[in-house]
């Protein structure tokens, strides 16, 4: 079994639910007794926040190149970051490593693939809706991404971070995520990415009849079947 390195605090939520599903998947795939092997550097989200904010990205560079060294040095033999939106300086902390780094947008895009799907909808953070980053390397694998009108993008950064970084799972807001879910589909989406972390704790499959794409279990799966091969 690979070590599994993990760079988080993006918010501490996340990286939860990242560490709680690389456990499960492992007992599921292993059973026993076995657990997955994870190193974890775990970054400010306060800080890094301010920083985003600010634009200052290289100052975000340093600080998450800093991490993913860590987590190498300390025996990773990949490395996942728990965030959607600090994918924004992927590429310079992917540049850092001597050890494979798995890019969120890579690894949804090849499972959407398999359903043959040339079109989808995407719902995280304002930042990550209306910033290039994410949605560009979407269409490197050819595939179309549409957003939720920005009347909407308020809504979802309240939802994020007034409501799900903190832990709380609110059952409104789960009705209004699922809408805008439905707005994409009548959008032309054949399906929806589930682009945040901490929506996953509030959208589920069983919550839509519209295919979703949730970025942290499909990331997840492909750290194991990585590291279990």
């Amino acid at each position: 079994m690979l070590t599994i390195g993990l760079i988080g605090g993006l918010s501490w939520e996340s990286s939860l639910e990242y560490y709680r599903l690389l456990n499960a998947g492992v007992e599921d795939r292993l059973g026993g007794l076995h657990s997955a092997k994870v190193v974890m550097s775990s970054v400010e989200f306060a800080e890094l926040t301010e920083l985003q904010q600010a634009e200052r990205w290289d100052d975000v560079a340093a600080i998450l190149v800093e991490a993913a060294r860590g987590v190498q040095a300390a025996g990773a033999d990949l490395v996942l970051m728990c965030s959607t939106a600090f994918h924004r300086v992927a590429e310079q902390v992917e540049a850092a490593l001597d050890v494979p780094f798995l890019h969120l947008a890579d690894v949804v895009a090849r499972a959407t693939e398999e359903h043959g799907f040339s079109k989808l909808g995407l719902l995280g953070t304002s930042f990550t809706m209306s910033r290039g980053f994410f949605i560009d390397r979407f269409a490197s694998h050819g595939i179309e991404v549409v957003v939720p009108d920005e009347s909407h993008h308020e809504l979802l950064d309240r939802i994020i971070y007034d409501e799900l970084v903190h832990g709380k799972v609110i059952d409104t807001s789960r009705t209004r995520v699922v809408a805008l879910i439905d707005e994409l589909w009548d959008a032309g989406a054949q399906g929806v990415i589930i682009g945040c972390t901490e929506l996953e704790l509030l959208v589920k499959q069983a919550d839509s009849e519209i295919p979703v794409f949730p970025c942290t279990t499909l990331h997840v799966q492909a750290a194991l079947d990585r590291a279990l091969s």
